[in-house]
């Protein structure tokens, strides 16, 4: 089995040359490395956790007009290729339809502690510094707008909304990164997001102050 996941790291590097910074290689291995870090304290299996891992944002829906099935069949296929058996494929794409946040406003149509494990590290990567950076070179990415006080956030979007949003960048925080704590799956991953989320505080009370010339 490490031979496949060599060859999944190596597929899934090829696949995102190019990448925006916070859907890149880079994103993908630090999600890897969190669920390795999470998957010692659960019961789960490791190979179903690391190609989840490794391919759950192989053609993220937001870079493909929207087009949530591009991911799992681009998974489906590569592991088809390799001689995956169909359970762990099946395993594997569950993963990829429904890690995503979606606004929050999303039934999970699949459920596994894998799914668990995976959608953690997912998260964790949204949050603390890594989740602050990856937030403003997306916003960037789309030419938005840093910050705007008459513009609140909003906290009741479907699905749909989340995606088509266009909110200034600040506004994410509260849409989505400000909730991800308190939705944790895992002991380790609510314990990492203590942390994080407090440090997405900090950097706020930072921001503020220093947009209204207080420091």
């Amino acid at each position: 089995m490490s031979n496949l996941i060599e060859k999944t790291k190596t597929f899934v590097k090829q696949q995102l040359q190019g990448a925006e910074g916070g859907h890149d290689w880079f994103h993908i291995e630090r999600v890897y490395n969190n669920a390795l870090l999470i998957a010692k304290g659960e019961k789960c299996d490791p190979v179903v956790v690391q190609l989840g891992a490794l391919l759950h944002d192989i053609a993220d829906s937001k870079f493909h007009d929207g087009d949530e099935t591009v991911g799992p069949e681009t998974a489906r296929k590569f592991l088809q290729q390799e001689n995956v058996s169909e359970t762990i494929i099946d395993q594997v794409v569950g993963i990829i339809e429904n890690i995503s946040f979606k606004g929050g406003n999303f039934d999970k149509k699949f459920s596994s502690v894998e799914l668990d494990i995976v959608q953690d590290a997912d998260r964790l990567d949204a949050l603390g510094a890594i989740g602050i950076a990856r937030t403003f070179n997306y916003g960037g990415f789309k030419n938005r707008t840093l910050y705007d006080p008459d513009i609140q956030p909003n906290l009741n979007m479907t699905k749909e909304e989340y995606k088509a949003s266009t909110a200034p960048t600040v506004n994410h925080f509260y849409e989505k990164l400000l909730l991800l704590k308190d939705r944790m799956n895992t002991p380790t991953g609510k314990q990492l997001a203590e942390e994080r989320h407090r440090y997405m505080e900090d950097f706020l009370s930072q921001f503020y102050a220093e947009w209204n010339g207080e420091k």
